[in-house]
């Protein structure tokens, strides 16, 4: 393969690539006849003439960059510029656990049976851009946390692009292994620091070994001409814990594929979001959570605002196979419209095999409650804090399940300044 010879690439993986660019250039890029993107079309994105590697190496200063790290507390740090490590503004380690490169974990003799046992395992092999990113993604980020150990820090992922190209492609390709009965946090984050466009098609690999915990927070909130498909693929073992937050505040068109499978008993799944976007702007949540062991737990909540001519889509899918008896498994999606442009589509999903379960799932969609406005007003709150507040107190419940206080307050600050507020606390 000629990208082969322009990148150091472990042997062993050549067959795992050259079957993915295979099953790529069988069913190229998804377009809205495919179900699962029924609503999101990427072909305007597709037009842009995009660079697949940079043609400088770029370099930034981290005051230029600070406002985007959670800088209030010490993280340990994976920087990437336009797809490209930066050891300068990170902060890796060794030291007890491994918080490096993916290109080392993929070209390092001692990695290689960790690689021959997670990379590419729960991919979904027939989503297209997923094996696009199998085929060619180089780096990323690489966590493996040993057994019983816990994180003394959080994992701060930033893949920044500097627009210096015209039009930049990036592929960045995580893999996280957390022992059994270890834990970690961790933030992900992709930030332009232009308007030239910017395609960013990220796959993560994560593994939950028994009594682990893993907490996963991504923020997107991107300029108008950055566009991001992110891939997440989680299998855990018995009785651990996962968690993802998605927060959702900006970009051109933002899909997250989040998928869970479980491989084990009394495992706990939490997937929840708030999405708060306007103009013309395109955010769609698709979950999987597939039940195949008894006596199991999956909580989804997804909020969303919607202004402007701007969209959103909810897919969530719950599978419950025939052994997964005492399933508790519940989904929620909650959307305001604030604009009579703005367009929510929503298709909450359960497939139930088994007959002893608790399985629950729900959809609203509506505006402001005029009553709750005219009784905040009548208290002498103006008209525009009074809806920012009630906003906030929609979202808030998802807040609340935010276990790092710097990022709940972060977020908490991000969402006043989408809402066009100071809200007038901090949490």
């Amino acid at each position: 393969m000629a990208f082969e010879e322009r990148v150091d690439v472990n042997t062993s993986l050549h067959d795992i690539r050259t079957e993915a660019i295979k099953n790529f250039e069988a069913k190229g890029f998804p377009t809205k006849k495919e179900e699962a993107w029924k609503y999101t079309s990427l072909n305007a994105v597709l037009k842009n003439d995009f660079s697949v590697f940079p043609k400088q190496e770029n370099a930034l200063n981290y005051a230029d960059v600070k406002k985007y790290f959670l800088h209030q507390i010490d993280t340990y740090k994976l920087v990437f510029i336009d797809g490209v490590f930066s050891s300068f503004l990170s902060s890796t380690t060794h030291d007890g656990l491994d918080v490096c490169l993916m290109s080392s974990a993929l070209t390092k003799p001692k990695y290689k049976e960790v690689i021959d046992t997670y990379f590419n395992k729960i991919a979904n092999t027939d989503e297209t851009l997923t094996s696009l990113n199998t085929a060619f993604a180089v780096e990323g980020a690489f966590i493996n946390i040993p057994k019983s150990k816990v994180a003394d820090k959080p994992v701060e992922i930033m893949y920044l692009s500097t627009g210096n190209e015209a039009a930049l492609m990036v592929q960045p390709r995580n893999l996280i292994i957390v022992g059994e009965n270890a834990q970690v946090q961790i933030i992900e984050r992709h930030q332009s620091l232009n308007e030239n466009p910017v395609l960013t098609n990220s796959v993560t690999e994560i593994f939950a070994q028994e009594y682990s915990n893993v907490d996963y927070y991504k923020v997107q909130n991107d300029v108008l001409t950055a566009t991001l498909v992110d891939n997440t693929y989680i299998a855990q073992k018995g009785h651990s814990d996962a968690s993802v937050h998605t927060f959702s505040f900006g970009g051109n068109i933002t899909r997250n594929n989040l998928n869970f499978y479980h491989q084990g008993e009394r495992i706990e799944s939490t997937l929840k979001g708030i999405t708060i976007i306007g103009d013309k702007q395109l955010v769609d949540h698709y979950t999987l959570v597939r039940h195949a062991e008894p006596n199991c737990e999956s909580h989804q909540n997804y909020k969303g605002i919607f202004d402007g001519n701007s969209t959103g889509v909810f897919n969530g899918k719950i599978y419950v196979e025939k052994e997964a008896q005492k399933t508790d498994a519940f989904q929620q999606n909650n959307n305001i419209l604030m604009s009579e442009k703005a367009t929510i589509n929503a298709k909450p999903q359960l497939e139930i095999f088994a007959d002893d379960v608790k399985c629950s799932h729900g959809c609203t969609i509506g505006q402001l409650d005029d009553d709750a406005m005219f009784y905040m007003q009548s208290r002498g709150i103006p008209a525009k804090e009074a809806k920012a507040l009630l906003m906030y107190a929609f979202t808030n419940e998802v807040i609340e399940s935010i276990r790092i206080p710097e990022l709940k307050q972060r977020i908490t600050k991000l969402i006043a300044t989408k809402l066009g507020v100071n809200i007038g606390f901090d949490l």
